[in-house]
């Protein structure tokens, strides 16, 4: 058990309790319930318990292939769950997408594609419009916002394949942003991002949570999960952890999660593991 009463696992054979929200925290956005999530039926992903209030940030960590974007879909609803159940806003995922952001990596769009990064925050606006009414002065101000928002207001009228890697991940969140999320889902924002970058990311994302949207980012950056977000979840095709970064980014949790793997101290005691 951890300092402030949560509980973390310690064997995928004996899951996660489920962690309880702070004192003073918001309504749940995210509920998993002993989720277990297949492709056809192969489990990928199985017992995931956690909660996620309004207003947080929960990190998901483990090694390539541990289901950390297996997780994500699941929450959209775009694969099943096949035992359990995963809450999104008091409804099922695929009734509650509408209210739930995703931003994927940059490098999974096409940088040559002649598209103006307005035009591409502005793409965040359908989901609330839908694809036929176009969008109004609402909808333009809430995109401008957006883009302002991860400090790119200045680069709205260049072409999207022209900016930086980090950059391109900047226009990507500020599309999320546009469209108003309760809920956001980042898979791997800070992969080959600059220090810039990484900075406005993380401003945006606190201002975001600040309005009470809850926030789960897939990372492989444990400095960042230590730094950024209240709670941290351990996967490895099991649930190994959930609970804050301190009782959770641990030399013991991480060799459990990441196979037998040495782990360190970094320079600000950071735990990081090596794969």
């Amino acid at each position: 058990m951890s300092s402030d009463g949560r509980l973390v696992g310690d064997a995928p054979a004996t899951p996660t309790r489920l962690a309880e929200p702070d004192e003073g925290g918001g309504p749940d956005a995210l509920v998993l319930a002993e989720a277990t999530v297949a492709y056809g039926r192969v489990p990928a992903l199985e017992r995931v318990r956690g909660r996620v209030p309004a207003g947080r940030t929960v990190a998901l960590i483990g090694p390539n292939g541990a289901g950390k974007s297996t997780l994500i879909r699941a929450i959209l609803g775009l694969v099943p769950v096949v035992s359990g159940s995963i809450t999104v806003l008091g409804e099922t995922p695929a009734r509650a997408r509408r209210e739930v952001g995703y931003v994927p990596q940059a490098d999974t769009l096409d940088a040559d594609f002649p598209v103006s990064v307005g035009q591409v925050v502005l793409m965040g606006r359908y989901r609330r419009i839908g694809w036929v009414r176009r969008p109004g002065a609402e909808d333009r101000a809430a995109a401008a916002a957006a883009l302002d928002a991860v400090g790119l207001a200045h680069r709205e009228k260049d072409r999207f394949g022209t900016l930086s890697g980090g950059q391109r991940q900047r226009v990507l969140l500020a599309r999320a942003i546009a469209a108003a999320p309760r809920l956001l889902l980042l898979d791997e924002p800070f992969n080959g991002v600059d220090a810039v970058s990484q900075d406005a990311l993380l401003a945006a994302l606190a201002k975001l949570t600040a309005t009470g949207t809850a926030v789960v980012i897939s990372t492989h950056d444990l400095a960042l999960a230590h730094l950024a977000c209240d709670d941290v979840c351990l996967l490895n095709r099991h649930q190994f952890a959930f609970g804050p970064p301190a009782a959770t980014l641990t030399p013991e949790l991480l060799r459990a999660t990441y196979g037998g793997a040495a782990v360190e101290l970094g320079a600000h005691g950071v735990i990081v593991a090596r794969p």
